[in-house]
């Protein structure tokens, strides 16, 4: 079979897609790729300097693309709130792809959650009930969430602290923040479907990409000689942000993807390579622990997702 790539993107024209974290790395190839497909992009970002000049480097690779920026800080659920609500128009693609990893201590986003469990999945827990009611007039519409090899290293015994207030790793949050990304997935495609919406919910992640993800949460409290020999080492290891972008791109707009599955790389232990259909681990198709997550995540963010 012909390896997948950006070419193979449909034409996207008239289509609607919100990107989070589009500012920089993946979000930004993400917001690149469906913008020259066509569609209209919005650049969910959380500074608004750097989101200008994401547009600004957008317009200048896709000329003539459609595409504006608007605020989004995912640690804090009142600008989630605030998104939402000014959101006037039907959405097709809501990507689920700002993150961030590793926070050397514990931090707390504005509401008090544990950084990377609040804004990896709470923030986009929260858009997405909120946005979904947009979502659901659109036929195809799609609902794609980004969660990472590490989810492989996530414990379901963390539902027991999911703030992380008994014990803090940063290692073992953002695991737990990402496996909670796969059980949104899968629980989120089952509620559609049980609804009989037409809206898809699906998983994809980028295998080991060079992006600032690497640098941004552990220099949270400076930086040290381990966030330097760690950005080295992923220039030299990983792969492009824009072959990194390529799984999201196809879980967004493959005619054949459905409901429930995952993309990632093709390559051994999947950390490079083109997108292919993947697996998340056992523990990430376990339904009571997502329902359990479900329930935790209204409670916490005031959003019930109809």
């Amino acid at each position: 079979m012909a390896r997948w790539t950006a070419a193979d993107l449909p034409d996207l024209t008239g289509r609607v897609a919100i990107v989070t974290g589009a500012n920089s790395g993946l979000g930004y190839r993400t917001a690149e790729g469906l913008a020259r497909a066509g569609a209209s992009v919005v650049l969910a970002v959380r500074h608004a300097g750097r989101g200008a000049e994401a547009l600004a480097r957008l317009r200048a690779a896709v000329p003539g693309a459609s595409a504006q920026v608007r605020p989004l800080d995912l640690a804090d659920l009142d600008s989630v709130r605030a998104f939402a609500a000014a959101t006037s128009d039907d959405v097709d693609l809501l990507i689920n792809n700002a993150g961030i990893m590793h926070v050397p201590s514990r931090h707390t986003t504005a509401q008090g959650f544990e950084l990377q469990f609040g804004t990896n999945h709470l923030g986009h827990f929260a858009l997405t009930g909120l946005l979904l009611p947009r979502l659901r007039n659109r036929p195809g519409a799609r609902v794609v969430t980004v969660s990472s090899v590490m989810h492989r290293f996530g414990r379901a015994a963390q539902l027991d602290d999911p703030q992380s207030e008994r014990s803090y790793s940063a290692t073992g949050a953002y695991s737990f923040s990402k496996l909670a990304n796969a059980w949104f997935t899968l629980e989120l495609d089952r509620r559609l479907r049980a609804a009989g919406a037409a809206v898809l919910s699906v998983g994809a992640h980028p295998g080991y990409t060079d992006t600032n993800l690497v640098t941004t949460g552990p220099g949270a409290d400076g930086a040290t000689l381990w966030t330097r020999v760690s950005s080295a080492a992923t220039k030299v290891l990983g792969q492009s942000d824009r072959v990194g972008a390529l799984p999201t791109l196809r879980a967004a707009a493959d005619p054949a993807v459905r409901g429930g599955e995952y993309y990632g790389p093709s390559g051994p232990g999947e950390y490079r390579g083109h997108p292919v259909r993947v697996r998340y681990t056992a523990t990430g198709y376990d339904e009571t622990h997502a329902r359990r997550l479900w329930d935790l995540s209204e409670r916490a963010t005031g959003v019930s997702v109809p």
